[in-house]
């Protein structure tokens, strides 16, 4: 007994009412996903690939779709027509376009639309230019050092010798694309390709001009002015406009894209349009409070610290952080660690009056020697604490 076929609406996925659009584009997800070229070796994928591809025969035919939503299968059994899977014409469908787009997505060639020997636009070019942080935050002129393509002067970008002039590529008769047919159990597939004689201008230059041998071009070093904008932050880049290399047939140029590179700040850190850095204090600034000088991408910066201060105390200076790319006037903030420094190499007088101050807020050097029933406490897991926490 034969297997029974699903209904071929289920298989594409799509309501009954839906229109010639939205069948090719689920057959296409499913042919792309269960194509054998994808899928080497997996039976399932080959039969589902199959099954896909008979729905899409079916319903992407007018005729064949009103007879199958009629009759069903029954519509196309006993002969109902020549060739393909289960007696189907697969030559009727529109399998060209779709696998020609499927075959492109799969190895970046296939089909291609329009005349490729059209104005085409020039690639972008790509270079790197290295700035300081502070550079990077307020902005700066760079000049850089890059190689250029320019018209040939003496042919005038044609490639030919001068008195001479380029001939219609005999391979493509002047369109720039040549057409290749191949065979597959859907028929004969076409697909359209660059013409590798011409590479797509349609032209061939045989006396080619002895100054760019025959590219139009002359490749020459120039350097060029860049305006790194306020607030560029490491990797973005700047465009220069028409700098790139020359179109094709008429095409505009590309562009330059100028990769900024900023350097590493022996103090300051940036997050988005904010700055951060530690800055140091003594313990007495720390105790007692005072001024201290903070430094910030705009110079040193006067800061009261508060009596009492304690280490890893965050300061938030407002709009002293690194200026928005849309609107220089926006910045945003620097956020500073203050971090209390212990003193070292202290002389003995200084030591003789760290312990005077030691005794009269705590005795804390003492603390062990004066309480030893706190160590026997703590040996039995209640340790009691003293001043300072200890």
């Amino acid at each position: 007994m034969a297997e029974q076929k699903r209904d071929y609406y289920e298989v594409l996925g799509v309501d009954k009412n839906a229109d010639e659009a939205a069948i090719k584009k689920a057959y296409r997800a499913l042919a792309k996903k269960y194509h054998p070229d994808m899928n080497p070796g997996d039976k399932d994928a080959e039969a589902k690939f199959k099954e896909a591809s008979e729905a899409y025969a079916v319903l992407s035919d007018p005729q064949k779709r009103s007879q199958y939503d009629q009759f069903g299968h029954a519509a196309f059994e006993q002969g109902g027509g020549a060739g393909g899977f289960g007696g189907f014409d697969f030559n009727s469908a529109d399998f060209g376009d779709i696998f020609g787009g499927i075959f492109g997505d799969f190895f970046g060639g296939g089909r291609s639309r329009g005349a490729s020997n059209g104005p085409m636009r020039g690639a972008n070019i790509r270079a790197a230019v290295h700035v300081s942080f502070e550079e990077a935050v307020f902005g700066t002129e760079k000049e850089i050092d890059i190689t250029l393509k320019d018209t040939c002067k003496k042919c005038n970008g044609t490639g030919a010798k001068p008195g001479t002039s380029a001939t219609t590529c005999p391979k493509c008769g002047g369109k720039g694309q040549v057409v290749y047919t191949s065979q597959s159990l859907f028929g004969t597939v076409r697909n359209v390709s660059t013409c590798p004689d011409c590479h797509g201008s349609g032209k061939i230059i045989k006396d080619k001009c002895p100054d760019c041998s025959g590219t139009g071009y002359i490749s020459s070093r120039k350097r060029l002015s860049v305006s790194i904008p306020a607030g560029i932050d490491n990797g973005q880049s700047v465009r220069l406009r028409d700098k790139g290399e020359p179109g094709k047939n008429g095409g505009p140029r590309g562009d330059l894209l100028v990769e900024v590179i900023v350097a590493r700040h022996p103090i300051f850190q940036r997050q988005d349009y904010n700055i951060f850095s530690t800055a140091p204090i003594t313990y007495a600034q720390a105790a007692l409070g005072g001024d201290i000088l903070i430094d910030t991408v705009d110079g040193k910066l006067k800061y009261t610290v508060k009596p009492g201060t304690q280490t890893d105390t965050k300061v938030q200076l407002k709009g002293k952080g690194v200026p928005s790319l849309r609107n220089k006037d926006v910045r945003g903030d620097h956020y500073v660690t203050l971090v209390v420094q212990v003193p070292t190499g202290l002389t003995a007088s200084a030591r003789d009056l760290l312990r005077k101050f030691d005794a009269v807020t705590g005795d804390s050097l003492n603390y062990v020697a004066n309480n030893p029933d706190a160590v026997k406490n703590s040996a039995k897991g209640k340790k009691k604490k003293g001043p300072f926490g200890l």
